[in-house]
């Protein structure tokens, strides 16, 4: 049976035209994967977090799919078509001008000159700023100002990536402080961890608020001493975690009470996963691993997980409590129309 390849198009237009994003970096991210394998193996200055964008995309594709098609632009203008098509082939022409037009090179160059301290990372963070901004003209040329709303949870978690990456490459080390005002209490808690584990430790706040953490492990003589900085801390996972969850529940029908309970229990696992990401580092190193290795790539993948699977939990869970409610309501319903029976 041979399918009308045009007919096909003209009668699913607006279903091909929401999946065109997917397409439109999906292409590039591929090319830049066989350019360099390696970048996606980190999560920490590297691409990973770009695939956890295109996730966000299709879950938010997914989740709305039919409220997205009845918020289509109907009938676009010509110049609207044309301007989303060029939109399209945006992120495959930055790939190319980045890396076989020397942009890479241009941007190293000038953070270099302008004093950034790991000015050969900005191209990556600068590259997660720039997909978000082509992602935002897409959404908003094929779906108008409810386009940005409606991926804004994508559209703001790369944002924050590429932001978090730029402000660690200007200020180095923890030396942004805004972000060190947890890492102490954060240190502490788990040193306190490690100890009841056995290990003995010693932390050195002497230098405010960039602890020095100190790990001995007793039956192996091994140490590891490290100062905690906020990415080790895992600091800007509670700011992703923060701006992501606003923007999903504000979005939820439920009460401001329940709004807040999810919060709050979803704040407190991103806080004790990036304990145990402290821990990690420490009984990465103690075990004889590439501590770059955890920092970069392990360790941010524990809470970013937890991060973007949330949201579908707390989808579940609404889900499962509503068909409990309404099998209640129904066996009431059944109850009460059940003739009474009569006595004597």
């Amino acid at each position: 049976m041979r399918i009308d390849t045009v007919a096909f198009t003209k009668k699913n237009a607006d279903k091909i035209t929401l999946l065109t994003p997917l397409v439109a970096f999906a292409v590039p991210l591929l090319w830049l994967f066989l350019l360099n394998p390696a970048s996606f193996d980190a999560m920490w200055k590297g691409r990973t977090f770009q695939l956890f964008f295109v996730w966000l995309i299709l879950l938010e594709l997914i989740l709305g799919w039919e409220t997205l098609q009845k918020g289509r632009i109907n009938k676009p203008t010509k110049l609207r078509l044309t301007a989303l098509l060029i939109a399209l082939l945006l992120p495959t022409i930055y790939v190319i001008a980045s890396n076989y037009l020397g942009l890479n090179a241009a941007i190293v160059e000038s953070s270099k000159q302008n004093g950034v301290y790991w000015f050969n990372d900005m191209p990556a963070a600068v590259e997660y700023l720039v997909f978000a901004g082509f992602f935002s003209l897409m959404a908003f040329l094929i779906l108008g100002l409810n386009g940005l709303k409606s991926f804004s949870i994508p559209i703001v978690f790369s944002v924050i990536v590429g932001a978090v990456f730029i402000i660690d490459s200007v200020y180095p080390n923890g030396q942004f402080t805004p972000f060190q005002f947890l890492v102490p209490a954060t240190t502490t808690l788990a040193a306190n961890v490690l100890g009841f584990m056995g290990y003995k430790t010693t932390l050195d706040l002497s230098d405010g608020s960039n602890p020095v953490l100190t790990v001995i492990d007793p039956n192996n003589l091994a140490t590891a001493s490290h100062p905690v900085a906020w990415p080790c801390a895992g600091i800007e996972s509670l700011l992703i975690f923060t701006v992501i969850m606003l923007l999903f529940l504000k979005r939820m029908p439920i009460s401001w009470q329940t709004k807040l309970g999810y919060f709050a229990f979803g704040a407190g696992v991103t806080y004790v996963i990036n304990i145990f990401r402290i821990i990690g580092i420490f009984l990465f190193e103690l075990g004889g691993g590439d501590v770059n290795v955890f920092h970069q790539s392990y360790g941010p993948l524990f809470p970013i997980a937890w991060i973007v699977s949330y949201p579908l939990i707390i989808l579940g869970t609404q889900s499962l409590r509503h068909r409990i409610t309404s099998r209640s309501k129904e066996g009431l319903l059944e109850n009460s129309e059940e003739p009474a029976t009569k006595l004597g």
